[in-house]
């Protein structure tokens, strides 16, 4: 069924060009011709004004009047008749503007010769006039229709390919929301136990430490729970301190993660307001965190630091892991993208999703070199 619909597609993208290349090479042909008829019919007013030269029509005023018609019957070709003799310029069809000065006449004759060789009127071999023309109006817009045609054709695909975009973008958000809502519903069974075997526990006379750090562990599964049970749906923003927001993010994956990695915390003393969801900033900083020491195989440094500047907090997230190619920048947040052999590729994603659509940030790689490490920026918008 799949391999159906991928032929069907390339057989509606051939029978596109093929249909776009029709209509271009008839566009082609018909243009030619017009041109071909456009020198025809400046041939014949040619020597129309040659027999009216030559005055060989005096004698007999029938063909003189057919003469003069053919002359007159020029009214939509542009022409300059440039008399040697004389060294004079006769315009016809042409706005006054465009031939007001000898410069411009001169520039329009080398256009006009670009677009159709020059007829000259000769009497015994002798160039008594040559006559320069241009274009029709009828002919000029013919000749900007091919680049309209192809415009119009580009604007319908790429119509139809941020259509097909959004609802494919619209139906993995569909399914990521009922995966994280089934996940948190899942979780909230065992948890609901866990909290259960607390209790006993501490009836159990046992070791107060010990149940405290369960007990801290069944909170982190009580956010991660509420963090993915908001998936889906617009979380509400709170004023809250992005420094002590992502301290206690440092402090809680400093304390659960190998020894072998070094942790560095870079921030001010004072606080810096921002609008946020608690839950989901932590999230993503644990991604982010987890992200870089995946890149580091386990060892090596993670730092995270904050500026601020008039408007926005910066929080970066450093790591000296493999790095990523200039390529890897933008793909790195496309859901299902991984450089990892296992995973599914939406860390990242619901990053950028968290940072850019909930809480009206960005995300990206502020530098990255292969083989010495990465670093992500976050930037929010303060409230100070």
């Amino acid at each position: 069924m799949f391999r159906n619909k991928s032929l069907s597609r390339w057989g509606f993208i051939l029978a596109s060009l093929i249909v776009i290349s029709l209509i271009l090479w008839n566009t082609y042909v018909f243009f030619t011709q017009l041109k071909a008829n456009e020198r025809a019919k400046m041939e014949i007013w040619a020597a129309a004004y040659q027999e009216l030269q030559q005055k060989s029509t005096t004698d007999d005023p029938t063909v003189g009047e057919l003469v003069l018609s053919v002359i007159q019957s020029n009214t939509s070709t542009p022409m300059i008749l440039y008399t040697l003799k004389e060294k004079t310029y006769t315009e016809r069809n042409i706005d006054s503007l465009e031939v007001n000065t000898l410069e411009k006449k001169q520039e329009l004759i080398k256009r006009y010769s670009s677009e159709y060789t020059p007829i000259e009127i000769r009497n015994d071999n002798e160039l008594l006039s040559t006559i320069y023309y241009g274009n029709s109006p009828i002919i000029n817009k013919l000749k900007y229709y091919p680049a309209f045609l192809i415009l119009i054709i580009f604007l319908f695909i790429l119509a139809i390919y941020l259509f097909y975009k959004t609802s494919k973008s619209a139906e993995q958000n569909r399914l990521w929301a009922g995966m994280a809502k089934e996940t948190a519903h899942q979780i909230g069974t065992p948890l609901s136990s866990l909290v259960g075997w607390t209790e006993i526990l501490k009836s159990e006379n046992v070791n107060p430490e010990y149940v405290a750090e369960m007990e801290k562990d069944i909170s982190r599964l009580e956010t991660i729970t509420d963090r993915f049970s908001k998936i889906g749906s617009v979380p509400k923003l709170e004023r809250c301190d992005l420094v002590a927001e992502t301290k206690a993010t440092f402090y809680y994956l400093q304390k659960r993660t190998s020894k072998l990695i070094d942790f560095q915390l870079n921030i001010p003393e004072e606080s810096i307001y921002i609008e946020m969801n608690p839950q989901l900033f932590s999230w993503t900083i644990e991604n982010l965190v987890k992200n870089g020491i995946d890149a580091m195989k386990g060892k090596g440094k993670i730092t995270i630091s904050i500026e601020k500047n008039s408007k926005f907090a910066f929080i970066r997230i450093s790591d000296t892991g493999k790095g990523l190619t200039k390529s890897e920048f933008r793909r790195i947040f496309t859901p299902g993208y991984t450089t990892k052999k296992r995973g599914w590729g939406l860390g990242l994603s619901l990053a950028k999703r968290i940072i850019e659509e909930y809480h009206n940030g960005k995300i990206r790689v502020s530098k990255s070199i292969p083989n010495q490490g990465t670093t992500m920026e976050i930037a929010l918008k303060t409230t100070d």
